[in-house]
């Protein structure tokens, strides 16, 4: 089955103060977006302008767990530093061999993650998940992270294994496999627990365009993407953060630029 193999019957059931073509049209064109993107074809994924600290955690083949531990680093920091961080290891352990990155300790990890200069914000905190990772990828996957995804899982199982890392929430444990599945084809039976990842960016467009009310609570925004498109709600995220980051800033919003000003009640004129 496709991502979206059949009309999304949700869409037409959207209706929100009576105004039911304007969510329509922004569910259709959100969804249309999201197919767009995840169609592209790239043959890197643009996590971080290093290319060398790029194509490491792109590399889902030969290193998986340095995909998986730029996932845990995505945390309160900009995403372009994050995905930066297995590179920078490697430069200060000599290799990012699996082997050797589970032999080190966490005294070693801890120094490596402080010294020169701190890779985090929260290198302490990192450093301890850091080490939980490496434990338990080595323990429960014999040292292979790609057995997270491998064998066609379903989505919530994905999204399951990785709840289960230290310092991973649902944000970060749905923005994996949204990621595995929209840059690397990552097979799965199913997308319908690969939910939006909800941060400051999405909140807000998803606010402006009347979808859900000022002060939605993380689970209202869920919800919406969920009722808007229901087999894959994630396929919305990266169109929605790219328009929140790029475009309908927090202040003085490129309305112009916005390719659903037409139906956004909050566009400047």
């Amino acid at each position: 089955m496709g991502f979206l193999s059949k009309p999304n019957p949700s869409v037409k059931d959207l209706d929100y103060k009576g105004e039911q073509r304007r969510p329509r049209a922004i569910a259709r064109t959100l969804i249309r977006r999201g197919q767009q993107e995840r169609d592209e074809q790239r043959k890197t994924p643009e996590f971080t302008p290093d290319p060398a600290a790029n194509a490491l955690v792109a590399d889902i083949k030969e290193y998986p767990h340095a995909f998986v531990i730029a996932c845990i680093m995505d945390r309160q920091i900009k995403a372009e530093r994050a995905w930066e961080i297995p590179y920078r290891i490697q430069e200060r352990v000599g290799s990012f061999e699996f082997r050797k990155l589970k032999r080190l300790s966490k005294t070693q990890i801890a120094r490596l993650m402080r010294r020169p200069t701190p890779l985090h914000r929260y290198p302490e905190t990192m450093g301890k998940n850091l080490h939980a990772a490496l434990a338990l990828i080595d323990e429960r996957y014999e040292g292979d992270a790609s057995g997270i995804w491998k064998g066609r899982p379903s989505s919530a199982a994905v999204v399951l294994r990785f709840l289960e890392f230290p310092g991973v929430g649902p944000k970060i444990a749905t923005m994996a496999p949204n990621l595995l599945v929209r840059y690397f084809k990552v097979p799965m039976s199913d997308y319908y627990s690969i939910d939006i990842s909800v941060d400051v960016h999405v909140r807000r467009v998803l606010t402006r365009l009347g979808l859900v009310e000022a002060g939605a609570s993380l689970e209202q925004v869920v919800y919406a993407a969920r009722a808007i498109s229901p087999e894959f709600p994630g396929l919305i995220d990266s169109p929605a953060f790219r328009l929140g980051r790029e475009v309908c800033r927090p202040r003085k919003p490129k309305c112009g630029e916005c390719y659903l000003k037409r139906w956004c009640p909050s566009a400047e004129s």
